[in-house]
């Protein structure tokens, strides 16, 4: 491989065309109104209309989402919310944030995403949420927990920061439970120019509780009626980009599982793990590798010019801050997953040269191992 050749984790140019941002921009500035105007209320009704539920609720980011879509389905502090530990602590965030209780549940070890019978056995005890995180991109098992939380009268909060577009069976990632939550940070699926979320909900009164929960609790005008409400608005240039992406969506998710195809191709006869999915369900927002040598790997890519990154190092229950309630609390599938797992570079604008040379270097890698 030349050593000139450097293949970034993640290219923003290439996500971000310069004439649809200043197309974007420009209806924004000539319309003089920035927040809660035309572009939020346009993209909240193509978000909506996309995903297949009747309301969107657009926030200023995603961890926003998960919190106040907490709230709008009625958790409270001291409530108990139950929900995986290995997708970087941005669900545990918005539980503390209400002073709410995360209950860890191990994880599938083929999704990486909530085991459905541990989640069955947490219902036992009542929690007033479940939290499904579609991890790396991948629809998790939503239909049957979220057939186990509707028997047991729980609300589920499906976590999409990154899943937009992920389908099974027609419907999308953010319909199939009480409510949806999506990030647009700038490396998502569909990434705004800055900060921004949502929330999806086919229920009116909780779409309600979310409109009024986004600015500062009102009930009309400086009348605030709704506990827990905060400013959290989508600006209008934010919208505008949102609402110009979203026709392209779903063929930019065809370029990165076209790129997850090939990767999978290329590495099968590795000792690795591999995404479960490389079909609709999948959105490839991260090509996640699992290894005992994940940071022998890394290394080695790095020595080569390839970013990689790892998604997430440290599972929930043993950050610094959960230590004390969590630490020793055994989720030994979760661990595992935090210690093996390794995120290739895999975007649109990745081209078929770039991802030759990854799978040549990890080749390269295990063949110096002896185990290839």
């Amino acid at each position: 491989m030349s050593a000139e050749r450097k293949i970034p984790f993640f290219l923003p140019g290439a996500s971000n065309p310069e004439a649809l941002l200043s197309r974007s921009i420009s209806r924004v500035l000539a319309s003089n109104w920035f927040v809660l105007g035309q572009e939020v209320t346009a993209f909240e009704k193509a978000f909506a209309e996309y995903i297949g539920v009747s309301d969107c609720v657009s926030v200023a980011n995603g961890t926003d989402a998960l919190e106040l879509a907490l709230r709008a389905v009625g958790v409270r502090a001291g409530d108990r919310v139950v929900l995986a530990a290995n997708a970087g602590y941005y669900s545990s965030t918005a539980i503390n944030a209400i002073g709410a209780v995360p209950c860890y549940v191990d994880i599938d070890p083929r999704t990486m995403s909530l085991a459905p019978t541990l989640v069955e056995g947490a219902l036992q005890n009542r929690p007033a949420a479940v939290i499904i995180t579609h991890l790396y991109g991948q629809l998790a098992d939503v239909e049957l927990v979220g057939g186990l939380c509707k028997r047991a009268g729980v609300p589920l909060i499906e976590d999409c920061a990154q899943a937009h577009g992920a389908r099974r069976a027609d419907r999308l990632a953010g319909s199939f439970g009480t409510v949806g939550c999506f990030s647009f940070y700038p490396t998502k699926n569909l990434g705004a120019i800055g900060d921004g979320g949502a929330v999806t909900t086919g229920d009116d009164e909780i779409a309600t509780r979310l409109r009024a929960l986004r600015q500062y609790g009102w009930e009309g005008k400086y009348r605030v009626a709704v506990q827990g409400g905060r400013n959290s608005r989508l600006d209008e240039i934010q919208a505008a980009v949102l609402l110009d992406k979203l026709p392209l969506l779903d063929a930019c998710n065809e370029a990165r599982r076209a790129i997850a195809v090939r990767y999978s191709a290329g590495l099968r006869a590795l000792p690795l793990e591999l995404p479960v999915s490389v079909g609709p369900d999948y959105v490839a927002h991260l090509y996640v590798i699992r290894s005992n040598l994940r940071d022998q790997l890394r290394t080695f890519l790095a020595e080569r010019g390839i970013s990689a990154e790892v998604h997430y190092p440290i599972p929930d229950h043993r950050q610094a801050v959960s230590a004390p309630l969590h630490g020793d609390q055994p989720l030994p599938v979760t661990e595992r997953a935090c210690d093996e797992v390794l995120s290739l570079p895999c975007y649109p604008g990745l081209d078929l040269e770039a991802q030759a040379l990854v799978i040549e270097a990890i080749e390269d890698f295990f063949r110096e191992q002896g185990r290839s």
